[in-house]
């Protein structure tokens, strides 16, 4: 057994896919918008069309959450040592059984952690690398709140434990206090399952030390920031993008940690430019 990954494809084309992968605690819905924006632009840019995917996260949507076989080993304290590398595994198994040998990684915040993970173990598979709001190092001894989460939404069997992601602080953007983002975020996330919620952080914390992998990036890469994002603003993103040899930044004003939903057109912008950089090279 593997993994399970539910794919949803916005649009069939030709060439490598861009493959689009989710923030916590929501699904593979957070990126509608900017998947739309990305094609339209595609378009009006006359650049013939291609494949984009976005599959939800293992435990989150419509990916069942992994059994504990499929998930390895397990920590005393909950944590997964191996799930990461088995979910990264999963996406690029779900690319090769569709006939492809690459694809443009998208990773948004936990999605940020697959891309890199992928980038770590399968670096032949990595025709281009957009990393949204995310970060190379790992939680360290700040982690432990991850595991305080999964063991609430387990133990209360809800979503309750994650709603904080939909409502904004004094600090946000506009969108993130806007009651449109609220009432969207608040109903993604209650359709999501406590036992996925819980995984995806046990998974999350028992991840690999990914702090060497931007060098050894030398595919074309996008990093995208929002600048009121509280753990990955400008001042973590870029120099991460300066670690990474030929990496565009792009700072987004006005947003936080979910610049693909608070500002979709930007973050399209910047993959289409990814994605022109890489049909360039071929």
């Amino acid at each position: 057994m593997a993994i399970e990954l539910v794919n949803h494809v916005y649009r069939e084309g030709e060439g490598v896919p861009v493959v689009l992968m989710n923030a916590y605690p929501v699904d593979h819905r957070m990126w509608d918008v900017c998947a739309k924006a990305l094609a339209d632009f595609a378009d009006l840019d006359d650049v013939p069309p291609f494949p984009i995917w976005a599959p939800d996260m293992a435990g989150s949507g419509q990916s069942p959450v992994p059994s504990a076989e499929d998930s390895g080993p397990r920590l005393a304290n909950g944590a997964y040592t191996e799930a990461l590398d088995r979910l990264a595994d999963a996406y690029v198994d779900l690319m090769k059984s569709a006939g492809y040998a690459q694809a443009i990684w998208v990773g948004l915040s936990m999605g940020g952690y697959v891309a890199m993970d992928i980038q770590r173990r399968h670096p032949e598979t990595v025709a281009g690398l957009a990393l949204c709001d995310t970060m190379a190092a790992s939680d360290g001894v700040g982690g432990e709140p991850r595991l305080a989460m999964a063991d609430a939404a387990e133990q209360t069997n809800s979503v309750e434990p994650v709603m904080h992601f939909a409502k904004p602080s004094d600090g946000d953007s506009t969108v993130k206090k806007s009651p449109e983002f609220i009432a969207t975020m608040t109903q993604w996330i209650s359709e999501q399952d406590p036992a996925g919620l819980a995984w995806r952080q046990r998974m999350t914390y028992g991840r690999p030390d990914m702090g060497k992998v931007p060098e050894t990036i030398t595919a074309p890469t996008a990093v995208v920031s929002g600048e009121l994002d509280p753990t990955s603003n400008p001042s973590v993103m870029r120099p991460l993008a300066d670690r990474i040899a030929g990496a565009t930044f792009t700072a987004i004003p006005d947003c936080g940690h979910f610049s693909a939903v608070e500002h979709p057109d930007t973050v399209a912008r910047a993959l289409l430019a990814l994605v022109r950089r890489v049909q360039d090279q071929d």
